[in-house]
């Protein structure tokens, strides 16, 4: 491809709406055009990187013995309704209406269609196990799009589903599809790690992330050198220190004008804030939720959503929600407390004579004890992991990362199969629901974290395998003859050698021709200048590291084979 023929330009400066290095390099480089917030169309180069990285996902995903199909976009609502996600997705979900008012959704997943599709064409255990996958156009109106393709509002998706007679055999297809994943990233020269993490509204009993290490990414990541334990904060679990053993003593109350946070009242008090419990209040679904937990840890919204049956809409109450639920903000507690839902993490039993809100404004009562002075309605872990924590598996302490997703695997076993009556004959002629597992990639997704991974000062630098080109030929001074032929021959005979070139033959100067090779990153720089062609060389140079080499212009299309080693 000729760059003067190319559809798409280069900017020089970042677009002022970009704030991620992907999201100004992939507008600067023209891979992206912006159609509106969170929907992107894929320009000529763009759209060459994500067939690499789609053929890619092919060959391992036929590899692992799974079909491609492709499913519809458009889908009815009773579907959603039917496995109850109608309700999980909230304003999330894009909604509308036919001409004859039937109820339609634009799926932001599919795995309510493929299970009735599987209904509909499996009947016996002899049909299992099975793995279907399609790469498909996915929507979710997200409430904040940001980083261009690494959160939009449309965006493609490869999606695969096992199916399976039981645990064991989907245990075999959740492994099969782990191989398969770590092969694509390998493949495509990205750095992943796998982590643990929250299933979210696709549900299911485990579930995993493929993560890709960047500070510009939105998820923070727990992990242990010690042990290798690594999750999202979303999900990690860690060892919650124990204060020291101690009778409980009465408890007593104490006059606190003025204070309002845990940091005021610990200082007031002179005692350490792992001594006292706060109250943290939210709606969900409407309804007030009390969250109590010891002071020195923070609520986990995840973990406090999946213990409160992950409603659609969970949130910080407002200043007047908690006056009308008759709670006293800065001092609040669950001690006796009475028609309000009480949540609290299972810190409060590690420590005993805590200090807690007296449900009295500018008061606390010393000596709170779980279990005497105030219980829950649910008790479990709901605190958020943090840098420097120990690890439950080995002790060690936490170090933390941000990461970008670029692939979720789940184990969903009989969710959606009993909620659409999705079952097969067993051996003994007994009707038995279908096991299931889900496994995604958001391609788009993947090529804007590979360059949040993969860049430099001066532009994009992906690896070779997904780059939309395997070099970029420059010709300087294109408007001599003798550049414009030698450069037209090298370019002819590169690609004969199966070496994808982009040419630049536009009569820009050198510095022009220079910036947007290192924008564009493509992994080797083919130089034609009239100073080389009078020794009969032209110049190459690898994208990153490496010094600039003068090579024979007969020799110069195997040269760059072998450093594309293609």
């Amino acid at each position: 491809m000729r760059i003067s023929k190319l559809f798409g330009k280069t900017l020089r400066d970042d677009p002022h709406e970009a704030e991620l290095a992907s999201h100004k390099l992939m507008l600067r480089a023209g891979f992206i055009h912006q159609v509106s917030a969170g929907i992107y169309s894929y320009m000529p180069l763009a759209w060459r990187s994500l067939r690499k990285i789609e053929q890619v996902i092919r060959e391992e995903m036929d590899a692992a013995g799974a079909q491609e199909l492709r499913m519809t976009a458009l889908q009815p609502r009773e579907l959603w309704q039917q496995s109850g996600r109608d309700d999980d997705y909230g304003q999330g979900m894009f909604r509308l209406a036919d001409r004859r008012d039937r109820d339609l959704v634009l799926a932001p997943t599919h795995e309510e269609l493929l299970t009735v599709m599987v209904k509909a064409n499996v009947n016996s255990y002899r049909d299992l196990p099975l793995t279907l996958y399609q790469m498909q156009t996915k929507f979710r109106d997200e409430p904040r799009p940001r980083g261009g393709l690494l959160r939009g509002r449309e965006f493609d998706m490869k999606d695969a589903y096992s199916f399976d007679i039981d645990d064991e055999g989907l245990d075999a297809s959740y492994d099969s599809m782990e191989k398969a994943y770590k092969n694509i990233f390998a493949r495509c020269g990205l750095d992943a790690i796998m982590v643990e993490a929250d299933s979210g509204t696709i549900g299911g009993r485990d579930s995993q992330e493929f993560i890709l290490l960047a500070d510009s990414g939105e998820d923070t990541i727990i992990i242990c050198d010690g042990c290798g334990y690594a999750a999202n904060a979303e999900k990690a679990v860690f060892a919650k220190p124990t204060t020291d053993a101690e009778e409980r003593r009465p408890i007593e109350q104490v006059h606190t004008p003025g204070v309002r946070t845990i940091e005021e009242l610990a200082h007031f008090l002179e005692a350490p804030v792992s001594k006292t419990l706060k109250a943290v209040f939210y709606v969900a679904d409407g309804e007030v939720v009390v969250v109590t937990i010891r002071g020195d840890l923070e609520v986990n919204e995840i973990k406090l959503s999946n213990v409160l049956g992950s409603p659609a809409d969970i949130r910080l109450a407002s200043p007047s929600e908690v006056r009308d639920a008759g709670l006293i903000a800065g001092s609040a507690s669950p001690i006796g407390l009475s028609g309000v839902r009480v949540v609290a993490d299972d810190s409060v039993t590690l420590g005993a004579n805590f200090v807690a809100g007296a449900n009295r404004e500018s008061y606390h009562l010393r000596n709170a004890n779980y279990g005497r002075d105030f219980e829950s309605d649910t008790l479990t872990d709901i605190a958020l992991a943090q840098e420097g924590y120990a690890c439950a598996k080995c002790g060690a302490a936490f170090r933390s990362a941000r990461g970008i997703e670029v692939g979720h695997i789940f184990k969903l076993g009989a969710k959606y199969s009993n909620a659409l009556g999705a079952a097969f004959t067993d051996q003994d002629g007994a009707q038995r629901p279908i096991i299931m597992g889900c496994y995604g990639i958001g391609v788009g997704r993947l090529l804007a974290a590979a360059v949040e991974q993969n860049h430099d000062d001066d532009g994009m630098t992906l690896p070779p395998s997904i780059a939309p080109y395997h070099a970029l030929l420059t010709a300087l001074n294109v408007r001599k003859a003798d550049v414009a032929e030698a450069a037209g021959s090298l370019y002819q005979e590169m690609q004969a050698a199966g070496i994808e070139v982009l040419y630049d033959d536009r009569d820009e100067s050198a510095g022009v021709k220079f910036n947007d090779a290192d924008l564009l990153g493509l992994p080797v720089r083919v130089v034609v200048s009239p100073r080389n062609l009078r020794n009969g060389e032209v110049e190459i140079k690898a994208r990153t590291g490496g010094e600039a080499r003068k090579v024979p212009q007969g020799e110069a299309a195997a040269y760059v084979r072998e450093m594309l080693e293609i």
